[in-house]
C-alpha cells in the first residue's frame, strides 16, 4: 500500500473529504503570459523533456495561421503564444488573434479585424476576474486599437471602450504629430488594470509615448505617466526648449514591461525621443527617454528611475522587457531587476531601491558633434556584465571578406572603435549594430540567478545628411518627398538594405499596383509605419516617383521641421558575397551568472551551411527572438536566419538537438503540459533577413 500511495503522489494530488481521499489529476501547466510570467523569465518548471530524451522530440501538431506573404516575403510572426487551461492563444501572419486546442492544434476561433495595418504582433494578454462565472478576456493590439475579446469566442466585448476597442491615439496627440501608434508587444496585467505601452514613429512627427493604465472591465483610463514631463513634474527641466510635449514625441514603452505583483511595482523600459539621430531641438538629458522606470502599478507614481543613455542620438533604447530575479551577493539574497541593452551591457539594480548591484561609471564621451547638436558630456557604462564585443576597428574585418582592401579604405574615412561616437556627415560605425546586441526577443533567467541572452555582433553604419527644407509653400517633387519620408529606411537609391529588413523599391510598380502602394502608405505593414497622416497629394507624388512616371506630381506644402538632418539608413555592413564584414561569431548565445556578473559560457547561434562546407563553421547569424529555459536544464531557441530550432544544455552551452523549421522562427518559444504531456511550440513566420515568410505554428513533444 505504501508503494501504491507513493506512485499516486507522482501523478496527482490527494484531497481530504471527510474520511476519504480523492485522487485529483495534476493541474495542466500553463504558459500564462508573454515570456512565461510577469517576471519575463522565459522559464518553465516542466521537466518531462530532459537532456536524455530531447533527441526523441517529434512534431505533435502544426497550425497554418494564414496570411503569409509568399510573393514578397514581407510578413512575419513574432508571437510568443500563451496557453491557458488547454487553450493556446496566438497571432497569425496577417495579424489576426486566434485560439487553438493546445493538445491538437485545432482552431477554436479567429478574428477578422480589418483595421490592423502596420502591426507585427508579439502576442496577446489574458485577464480573468476569477469568479465562478468567469469573465475571461484576451487583450490584443491591432492597428491603433487595443481590443478586448471574449477568450471563449473571440468576439469583442462591447462594454469595453467603444464597442470593444480603445483608440490608442486619444490622449497622446500633440501639434504636428502623425497618426502612427500601435501596441504590438503584449501588455501587463495588475489586478483589474491593463498597463499599456505603445510603439510610435521614430521621426519628428512622432506622437507622445506616455504609459497608460486602463480598467480591464470598462476600458476607462485610470492613470497616465508622462514620459516627457509636463510643467511641474519631475524631469521637466531636462528638456529645452519648453514645452517639450508640444514639439517632441517618442520616449515610448514599446519593448514591454515586467511586474512584481507582490510589491505592486511595474518595471518599464522607455524608448528614445524622436527624432532618434539628432537632438539639437531637444537639448538636455531628456528624462524619461531611455530609462528603466519603476512605477507604482496602482497609481503610475514614479518610485525610482535610471537613465541608461543620456540625450540619445544613437537609437540606443533598451530593446526588451527587463527580467526580475533573485541573486545572491555577499551571502545576501537580493530581489533584482536586470535590463539587457542593444550595446551588449546588462544593467542590474535592486528591485526596490534602484541601487545598482554592479558599478556603473559615468564615462566621458566625445563632444565633436554636428552643428546644432549638444551632447551629454558623459554616458553610464557598467563595469559588468557584458555579453557582446564593444569595439570594431580595421583589425576586426574577417579573414575571408570579399573586397577586403576596399573595406579598409572605406573604414579609414569613417568613425569607429568605441561607443557613443557622435554622428556627422561622415560614416559612423555602430558595434554592436543599431538593433543589437540584445534585441526584442530578450533574455531568460533561472532560479539560480543565471541570465541567458541571444545577441548579434554585426557592424552597422550610417551618417547624417542635410534635410530638404520646405518653406513658404514651396513645391516639392516626389523625389524630394521620397528623400524626406522614405530614404532613411529604403535608401536614397531605393535599393533597401542588404539583409532585406527594408526591401528594395526598384520596379515596385511591377509587383504592386498604385492602389496597393497607396494602401501600404495608408496602413503600413510589418516594420513599416502608417503614412496615413500625409495628404493624398503627397502620397500620389511619392507613388509617381516610385513608378518613375514620365510626368510626376509636384506638391505645394507648408509643413515645417526643426530637424535639419536625416540619417542615411540602418546599413548592416556586409561584403560583396553577402556576409557580415566582422570576424565571427555574428550571432551568440551567452549565459551570465548575475550573482557575480561573470560569463559562464558563450556559443555561436546559427550557421551559414555553405560556409560550414567550406571549413568555416560556427559563425553564428543575425537573430531575432528569445530563449526558453526549463527546470530540466534545457534551453530552446530558434531566432537564427538558418531556419533551425535548437536545444542547448544550460550548464555547458553544448547543443543537444536541432531540427529544420518550415520558416525561420523569429519568435520566442513557449512550453506547457496537458494531461501530463509536455509540448514546446514556436511561431515560424520568417520574412526578415531575406528569409521566406511562413504562417505555421509547430508544436513538439515526445512520442
Amino acid at each position: 500500500m505504501k508503494h501504491l500511495l507513493l506512485s499516486a503522489l507522482t501523478i496527482g494530488a490527494f484531497v481530504f473529504l471527510g474520511n476519504q481521499f480523492r485522487l485529483e489529476p495534476t493541474p495542466d501547466t500553463n504558459w500564462a503570459e508573454y515570456n512565461g510570467d510577469g517576471t519575463r523569465s522565459h522559464y518553465s518548471p516542466l521537466t518531462q523533456i530532459d537532456p536524455q530524451n530531447v533527441n526523441q522530440l517529434r512534431i505533435a501538431w502544426t497550425y497554418s495561421s494564414g496570411g503569409a506573404d509568399t510573393v514578397l516575403n514581407r510578413t512575419q510572426m513574432q508571437c510568443n503564444p500563451i496557453v491557458i487551461d488547454g487553450t493556446l492563444y496566438g497571432v497569425s501572419a496577417n495579424t489576426q488573434a486566434f485560439a487553438l486546442d493546445a493538445a491538437t492544434g485545432q482552431e477554436r476561433w479567429k478574428t477578422s479585424i480589418s483595421d490592423n495595418g502596420g502591426t507585427t504582433s508579439r502576442g496577446v494578454t489574458y485577464w480573468t476576474n476569477g469568479s465562478p462565472n468567469a469573465d475571461n478576456r484576451i487583450f490584443f493590439g491591432a492597428g491603433r486599437g487595443l481590443y478586448a475579446l471574449d477568450a471563449r469566442t473571440g468576439k469583442p466585448i462591447e462594454s469595453f471602450g467603444e464597442q470593444g476597442r480603445i483608440d490608442l491615439k486619444k490622449g497622446i496627440e500633440r501639434p504636428g504629430a502623425d497618426n502612427y501608434v500601435l501596441s504590438n508587444t503584449p501588455n501587463t496585467i495588475f489586478k483589474d488594470l491593463i498597463i499599456v505601452g505603445v510603439r510610435v514613429a521614430e521621426s519628428e512627427t512622432a506622437l507622445l509615448g506616455d504609459v497608460r493604465a486602463y480598467d480591464t472591465r470598462t476600458g476607462k483610463l485610470v492613470w497616465t505617466f508622462h514620459t516627457i514631463p509636463q510643467a511641474g513634474e519631475f524631469g521637466y527641466e531636462t528638456w529645452s526648449p519648453q514645452p517639450a510635449r508640444q514639439h517632441i514625441g517618442g520616449a515610448n514603452a514599446w519593448a514591454g514591461m515586467a511586474i512584481d505583483r507582490q510589491r505592486g511595482i511595474v518595471y518599464i523600459p522607455t524608448g528614445s525621443a524622436a527624432y532618434d539621430f539628432y537632438g539639437g531641438n531637444r537639448k538636455g538629458n531628456n528624462l524619461f527617454a531611455n530609462c528603466l522606470l519603476a512605477l507604482d502599478a496602482s497609481t503610475g507614481k514614479r518610485l525610482w528611475h535610471y537613465q541608461l543613455v543620456h540625450h540619445d542620438v544613437w537609437d540606443r533604447d533598451p530593446p526588451a522587457p527587463p527580467n526580475l530575479l533573485t541573486i545572491v551577493q555577499n551571502g545576501k539574497r537580493i530581489d533584482a531587476v536586470a535590463q539587457i541593452t542593444k550595446q551588449g551591457y546588462v544593467f542590474v539594480f535592486d528591485r526596490v531601491t534602484g541601487k545598482p548591484l554592479f558599478p556603473i561609471n559615468e564615462q566621458a564621451v566625445s563632444q565633436q558633434a554636428i552643428a546644432g547638436e549638444q551632447l551629454s558630456p558623459t554616458q553610464p557604462i557598467p563595469v559588468k556584465p557584458y555579453f557582446s564585443r564593444q569595439s570594431f576597428t580595421d583589425k576586426d574585418f574577417n579573414s575571408f571578406a570579399a573586397n577586403r582592401d576596399s573595406l579598409f579604405t572605406v573604414l579609414r574615412k569613417g568613425h569607429t572603435g568605441k561607443a557613443y561616437i557622435p554622428l556627422t556627415q561622415d560614416m559612423t560605425v555602430f558595434f554592436p549594430g543599431t538593433d543589437g546586441g540584445g534585441q526584442w526577443g530578450g533574455a531568460a533567467t533561472d532560479p539560480e540567478g543565471t541570465l541567458y541572452v541571444p545577441s548579434k555582433e554585426i557592424p552597422v553604419y550610417t551618417s547624417l545628411v542635410k534635410r530638404e527644407q520646405n518653406t513658404g509653400g514651396s513645391a516639392l517633387t516626389g523625389a524630394k518627398l521620397y528623400s524626406l519620408r522614405c530614404a532613411a529606411c529604403h535608401g536614397a537609391d531605393r535599393r533597401g538594405n542588404h539583409d532585406g529588413s527594408y526591401p528594395s523599391l526598384i520596379a515596385i510598380d511591377k509587383r504592386l499596383s498604385d492602389g496597393q502602394i497607396n494602401q501600404l502608405l495608408l496602413k503600413g505593414r510589418g516594420m513599416m509605419p502608417s503614412f496615413g497622416h500625409l495628404p493624398e497629394a503627397e502620397r500620389k507624388a511619392i507613388i509617381d516617383f516610385l513608378d518613375q512616371k514620365a510626368v510626376q506630381s509636384t506638391v505645394a506644402t507648408t509643413q515645417q521641421t526643426d530637424v535639419p538632418y536625416q540619417h542615411t539608413g540602418y546599413n548592416r555592413w556586409y561584403d560583396a558575397n553577402g556576409y557580415p564584414v566582422s570576424t565571427p561569431p555574428w550571432g551568440t548565445l551567452t549565459a551570465i551568472d548575475l550573482n557575480t556578473g561573470d560569463r559562464r559560457w558563450q556559443v555561436p547561434l546559427g550557421e551559414y551551411p555553405e560556409l560550414t562546407k567550406r571549413g568555416i563553421p560556427l559563425t553564428g547569424t543575425d537573430n531575432y527572438g528569445g530563449p526558453l529555459v526549463t527546470a530540466s536544464k534545457l534551453l530552446f531557441i530558434a531566432a537564427s536566419r538558418d531556419e533551425q530550432f535548437r536545444v542547448f544544455d544550460v550548464k555547458t552551452g553544448k547543443q543537444l538537438w536541432q531540427t529544420k523549421l518550415p520558416a525561420a522562427g523569429y519568435a520566442s518559444p513557449s512550453t506547457y503540459s496537458i494531461k501530463g504531456k509536455q509540448f514546446v511550440v514556436i511561431a515560424c513566420g520568417g520574412g526578415k533577413l531575406n528569409t521566406k515568410s511562413g504562417d505555421r505554428y509547430v508544436a513538439f513533444a515526445l512520442p
